[in-house]
C-alpha cells in the first residue's frame, strides 16, 4: 500500500491538497501537511485528523501521535502544480545541478509547463528542470 497515494485520494475527496508528510524514524508520530484555496483553519485540520485518524486504521497503518496543520506561509513547492498556482509570487529555490553556476535563486515564479519552471530573478529569466529541483518554498510578504 502506497501511502502517499492513500491520503491523497482520501484529502482529494474531503477537498484538500496533501501539501506533505513526514513520519519519525520509528513511524509513530506522522505529521500531515493540507491546504485548499482560501487556506486552511483550525476546523479544517480537526475534520481532517478525525477523517484520517479512521482511514488509517481501517487501512491498518501503524501511527500512535498524528498532527494535521497547514504549510504555513513559506510553504514548499514540489509538484508542479504547485508552481502553476502559485505563479507571480515570490519563492527560494534550491536546485540539485547548477544553472547558470548557481544553485540557489530568489525571485519571482513565472511560467511552468512540460515539466520546466521559469522565475524571475533580478530581471534575468532563469529556467529550470522540475527534475533538478531540491527545495523550493514561498517567499512570505510580510
Amino acid at each position: 500500500m502506497d501511502l502517499s497515494n492513500l491520503l491523497e485520494t482520501t484529502l482529494a475527496g474531503l477537498g484538500y491538497e496533501l501539501v506533505d508528510m513526514e513520519r519519525s524514524a520509528q513511524g509513530r508520530m506522522m505529521r500531515i501537511f493540507i491546504d485548499k484555496p482560501g487556506g486552511i483553519n483550525l476546523d479544517d485540520c480537526a475534520k481532517v485528523s478525525n477523517h484520517l485518524s479512521r482511514v488509517l486504521t481501517v487501512e491498518n497503518v501503524p501511527y500512535e501521535r498524528l498532527e494535521v496543520s497547514s504549510p504555513g506561509l513559506d510553504r514548499p513547492l514540489r509538484q508542479e502544480r504547485d508552481f502553476l498556482r502559485f505563479a507571480g509570487q515570490k519563492a527560494r529555490v534550491k536546485l540539485r545541478v547548477p544553472v547558470d553556476g548557481q544553485r540557489n535563486f530568489v525571485g519571482v515564479l513565472g511560467k511552468t509547463q512540460a515539466g520546466k519552471v521559469a522565475i524571475e530573478v533580478e530581471g534575468k529569466t532563469v529556467v529550470f528542470e522540475l527534475a533538478n529541483l531540491d527545495k523550493a518554498r514561498l517567499v512570505p510578504v510580510i
